[in-house]
């Protein structure tokens, strides 16, 4: 039985949304670590959550399985894997965009990673870093709070337009 392609798989899975984020990908989001087709005609998809207990990745993981079965496949795996850990900086250039467009503003820095001792100061939005309002592209916004719709968004808003608005954090 022949499969799919290495890319065509790839294609089936940049169709799958993120449930919490439906303008933007499980692909563009980073969550698809890798793919690997199967000499039966399967193939292995392996998946990290955004965060460890994400509510999602069920519902992620039956989304996969129903795209890739409309595209012919049968046997499919699905691995969930939590090392290394997901980070904003898995997320593309696509998917930033998506995302501003969607009125979120994608992360303004890479995540910074440490071993050893960890710096609690470095895991908030830091405050000389310019976040630009995805609705007007201002660059006068202040932070509301260091949470908004979700734990890895802090809540803007924009001194231009006074919109609200989410930024995803780096991590």
């Amino acid at each position: 039985m022949v499969g799919l392609s290495d890319k065509a798989l790839w294609e089936c899975l940049s169709q799958v949304s993120d449930p919490e984020i439906p303008a933007i990908s499980i692909v563009d989001l980073g969550i698809v670590r890798s793919v690997r087709p199967c000499a039966d005609g399967g193939c292995e998809i392996v998946i990290t959550p955004t965060y460890s207990g994400c509510p999602a990745m069920h519902v992620i993981e039956e989304n996969i399985r129903q795209v890739l079965q409309a595209g012919g496949m049968e046997n499919i795996q699905v691995h969930t894997q939590l090392s290394p850990a997901w980070t904003t900086d898995w997320i593309t250039e696509a998917g930033k965009e998506k995302l501003r467009a969607f009125g979120i503003a994608p992360p303004a820095q890479r995540a910074m990673r440490t071993s050893g001792t960890i710096d609690i100061s470095a895991l908030s939005v830091i405050d000389d870093v310019e976040i630009a309002c995805p609705q007007c592209g201002s660059i006068k916004t202040r932070l509301i709070s260091q949470f908004g719709s979700t734990a890895c968004k802090a809540l803007y808003r924009c001194g231009d337009c006074l919109e609200p608005f989410d930024y995803f954090k780096p991590h």
